[in-house]
């Protein structure tokens, strides 16, 4: 099989590295791409938002199946214009892609689906924000209603604070989303959908905000870990079984079939899980923590996926152990990050035993140099047999990975190391 992955992040990366694993895949390209990938795949330009473009290349490579990774490409209907060109592709239709392009869209197929997650209201004229405010807190949550990577988030005790973020919003013309608060531990869940079926991956956590103990802005993910040993396997279940399932089938319903990873974001508390948000892809820096573990062939499942046949294909299987991933981000994530620095010690080994280097936003000079090109700059995967282990493996290779300005939270995962991590009792 031949497989084009369209995008340039670590996430791409990740799945490159799980596709060149798969026997069944004969050549693979990713367009862009970017310095990491180029080791371990054929890098093609491409605008990976213009849908034309897209299908021009995955015809003069002949790829049997491409994969989207990012939203944007996704929400614009690239995969809308893959399959229109009959080549398969991993990957919702623009349509079912509102699920995280529309948060007003994901509330309402929530609402109609009977899952439990946070009040909201949407507010679109400024001279209704005050009023709106004053309706939530103590805690508020302001959100950008489209796609904002993760950063249009800002959750604060401080009402002058969510104000201010939300004034901005409506000044730049982007409607705001105001959400009552989810306590609990929160879980990312990736589940592979095909129109009602659904097939869910191993559970992960996210680390949001910048800095250690979560303090600072939000941003598009610092670090990840899978599995999690604190969740009990029947809310997994749970969550299968009373949001995934039926959001996917609400979408049948709605003549908008979802088609590609459904991505649930969660918090766990005393009322059982409540979606926090829903996005139509592989998430990042999860991702590279859960393929880290995946000992299925991932080309069969997303092939599978893609062409309506997921209820034909053995359940994943999932290698013993933990996998940790750590973001190392360029000075100044998540404003405005400097980029053109140097990097040193980040050599990929490509094998993904004990420790990976995944590039997410970097660039190779004219003279040969590896430098930084965005705000997350590297995603370094350690696995061990524990949590403890993989934390232990993935800090070790960061210590000799150089950056200038660069930084990273020191605790990813290690609130579930020491035993901080619980799930509320049901009320």
């Amino acid at each position: 099989m031949r497989v084009l992955v369209i995008g340039s992040g670590a996430r791409e990366h990740a799945l490159a590295l799980a596709l060149r694993r798969d026997p069944q895949v004969s050549a693979l390209f990713v367009a862009p791409g970017n310095a990491g990938i180029a080791q371990h795949a054929e890098v093609r330009a491409v605008d990976a938002s213009n849908g034309d473009a897209v299908v021009a290349l995955a015809k003069e490579v002949a790829a049997d199946l491409v994969v989207i990774g990012p939203e944007v490409p996704l929400v614009l209907g690239v995969a809308d214009a893959v399959r229109g060109a009959g080549i398969a592709a991993f990957g919702p239709s623009a349509a079912a892609a509102q699920i995280e392009g529309s948060k007003a869209f994901a509330k309402d197929v929530m609402s109609a689906a009977g899952v439990l997650t946070a009040h909201s209201e949407i507010v679109d004229h400024p001279g209704e924000l005050d009023a709106a405010l004053d309706r939530f807190g103590p805690t508020w949550v302001v959100k950008d209603d489209g796609l904002a990577a993760g950063k249009g988030v800002v959750v604060t005790a401080d009402r002058s604070v969510a104000r201010e973020h939300g004034a901005e919003l409506l000044e730049n013309g982007h409607p705001v989303l105001l959400e009552s608060f989810l306590d609990g531990p929160e879980v990312s869940l990736f589940c592979l959908v095909d129109g009602e079926t659904v097939v869910p991956l191993l559970p992960a956590q996210d680390h949001k905000r910048v800095g250690d103990g979560d303090t600072g802005p939000n941003t598009g993910g610092m670090g990840a870990y899978t599995p999690l040993p604190w969740l009990p396997a029947e809310t997994v279940t749970a969550i299968v079984d009373d949001v995934v399932k039926p959001v996917a089938a609400e979408m049948v319903r709605r003549g908008v079939p979802f088609s590609g990873l459904l991505y649930a974001g969660l918090a766990i508390g005393q009322a059982g899980p409540a979606v926090v948000e829903f996005n139509c892809r592989f998430g990042d820096p999860e991702t590279q923590a859960v393929l880290a573990l995946l000992d299925s062939p991932i080309g069969e499942l997303l092939y599978a996926t893609a062409t309506g046949t997921l209820d034909q294909v053995d359940a994943p299987r999932w290698k013993d152990g933990s996998a940790v991933t750590v973001v190392l981000a360029a000075e100044n994530y998540p404003a405005r990050p400097r980029s053109g620095d140097v990097i040193s010690g980040a050599e990929s080994s490509g094998t993904g035993t004990e420790s990976e280097v995944l590039h997410a936003g970097t660039a190779q000079r004219e003279d040969g140099a590896l430098v930084s090109a965005g705000g997350r700059v590297l995603a370094i995967v350690g696995q061990g047999a524990d949590l403890a282990e993989a934390r232990k493996n993935a800090y070790d290779r960061l210590a000799g990975i150089k950056l200038p300005g660069g930084h990273f939270r020191s605790d990813i995962g290690l609130a579930a190391v020491e035993g901080r991590i619980t799930v509320p009792t049901p009320a």
